[in-house]
């Protein structure tokens, strides 16, 4: 909304009238561990190392993460997602030395079940991420692999004779590297896709395959509740050559359906989301049989674009067609794990050039997917954030100074953020981003067609209102966004959807067969 300095006044009684509309759509809170409405189904990513320090060593710790349950219960979130808390040499953790233990500078194990404990009281459940692709080059089994002679040289793939050192990764560096030293006459040479310091894993060895499932089953009796599978598509995708090859990806599916059956056998209902970064919606149904859900990048393209252009790019058709394909691949079952951003992408509000609207109507998009949605810890609060990768990863923002008890340390700030980004400065704004982030998981957890129902498409002739139909159990609906800063109208089906179930600005309007959107708003009819 756009204010002229005479109508200042209006404008700010008009905003007022916004925010109290989004105040009385969010859910009532319950105490914790004693949640009366259903999960909303919504993680939440977090970076510990960036989220909160209780020990004042200027890094986030496991005891800084059970510290702020409350806020993410209040949140609505019914699960995080921890970045990686193995130890590591680098600080983000994803070259594991050892997948049993705890990084020292997050804590002990007892910490890490504390807060298990504490996150199911709050009705928070709890999964971890799993570096399965790949150890650290100091992990004491790569050390020990060095030596020909050693039960764990076949663990890690080596370069034979006839192998071309120079071969391109599938991830676009080099494939082969020089063990010892860096020096390139080294007699053996190892296989790591992403960089040296991450050896790939020999899957073929079923002592490898075995060691992956133990490790997951360890972590499963300390209380988690499944797993984030980093690189999933890269146990076998290793070169260039190997991106499009269906021999490789049967290989991949096979060794998941593995994993996910040992997995299963020790916890019935963990839960398996694996990272699938493909350009295409096709390309992750193979998928759906081989995990229970992957963090579907097309989708998030998708709906940044439409943000960013204020033009809807058949989301909903992209809906129907991913949820069919999903269900055939599935026998049936459905679930996806749409996201906006993540520790790898420029945040929401930089992908978005700093626009308040667009951001909030990418959001409103998001949290009225089906499955899983994922939010990136801070974009709740708009922070920004652009390559390279730490300055996408750092501290989240809990005062409005900037910096004060528990906010770490461990990393400057580069986005140039300013109070307002803050949680200190928006839990008590009714018209904040954080609160606008409450109402829409509330909506979640209020309407289950939101969170389970079967996508179909539905679209009038105008493009700038993104809308997709959702068949639950409970009732369908029909949800719709204005992508626009101006009013949009919509003509509902004959005998169908009149009935507001919801909506994000006050000058939402039913009338005559017709839906009246405000700018940038949202709403879901029944």
């Amino acid at each position: 909304m756009t204010c002229h300095r005479a109508n200042a006044v209006l404008c700010a009684l008009m905003a007022c009238l916004l925010a109290a509309t989004a105040v009385a759509a969010a859910p009532t809170e319950a105490t914790p561990g004693s949640s009366t409405k259903p999960a909303s189904g919504v993680y939440y990513e977090i970076f510990v190392r960036s989220w909160y320090d209780s020990n004042g060593d200027g890094i986030g710790d496991l005891n800084g993460v059970a510290a702020k349950l409350d806020y993410l219960q209040k949140l609505g979130v019914s699960g995080i997602w921890l970045m990686p808390i193995n130890p590591s040499p680098s600080y983000h953790g994803y070259d594991v030395t050892d997948y049993r233990a705890i990084n020292p500078q997050y804590g002990t194990l007892a910490d890490f079940e504390r807060l298990v404990r504490e996150a199911h009281q709050h009705g928070i459940k709890v999964i971890m991420d799993l570096v399965a692709n790949h150890t650290s080059s100091e992990h004491p089994r790569f050390k020990a692999a060095a030596n020909p002679r050693s039960k764990y040289h076949d663990w890690y793939t080596w370069a034979t004779p006839s192998t071309d050192l120079k071969t391109v990764s599938a991830t676009g560096g080099p494939a082969w590297h020089a063990l010892a030293d860096g020096k390139t006459d080294s007699k053996q040479h190892y296989l790591g896709i992403f960089v040296d310091e991450m050896p790939d894993l020999n899957y073929d060895n079923p002592a490898v395959r075995r060691e992956m499932i133990d490790i997951g089953k360890f972590w499963l009796k300390k209380g988690v509740d499944g797993f984030r599978l980093d690189a999933a598509q890269h146990i076998y995708d290793d070169f260039e050559t190997d991106w499009d090859s269906a021999s490789v990806l049967q290989q991949n599916l096979d060794w998941w359906r593995e994993f996910d059956r040992g997995i299963k056998a020790a916890a019935p209902h963990a839960w398996l989301v694996g990272e699938v970064a493909r350009q295409h919606a096709s390309e992750l149904v193979p998928w759906a049989a081989a995990l229970d859900a992957t963090f579907n990048f097309p989708l998030a393209a998708r709906l940044i674009e439409s943000a960013s252009q204020e033009r809807d790019l058949d989301i909903g058709a992209t809906l129907a067609r991913t949820d069919a394909a999903y269900r055939t691949a599935a026998h049936g079952r459905f679930d996806d794990a749409p996201f906006l951003s993540n520790h790898d992408q420029e945040r929401v509000m930089s992908q978005l050039g700093g626009n308040p609207d667009h951001v909030r109507v990418a959001a409103a998009m998001l949290l009225t997917l089906p499955g899983h949605p994922f939010v990136y810890y801070g974009e709740e609060i708009g922070m920004r954030g652009e390559k390279p990768d730490p300055h996408l990863r750092e501290p989240m923002r809990w005062y409005r100074a900037g910096h004060g008890a528990g906010e770490p340390t461990w990393e400057g700030r580069t986005a140039g953020d300013g109070p307002d980004v803050s949680v200190e400065t928006q839990k008590y704004d009714p018209a904040s981003l954080l609160n606008w982030y409450r109402m829409l998981i509330g909506w979640r957890r209020e309407i289950p067609a939101l969170r389970d129902g079967v996508a179909r498409s539905w679209r009038d002739d105008n493009l700038q209102v993104a809308a997709w139909e959702l068949d639950g159990a409970h009732g369908d609906v029909l949800v719709l966004h204005n992508l626009s800063g101006k009013p949009q109208r919509v003509t509902l089906p004959a005998r169908r959807f009149h009935t507001l179930l919801r909506h994000s600005r006050t000058d939402t309007e039913v009338a005559s067969g017709r839906l009246t959107l405000p700018p940038y708003g949202s709403a879901i009819l029944q």
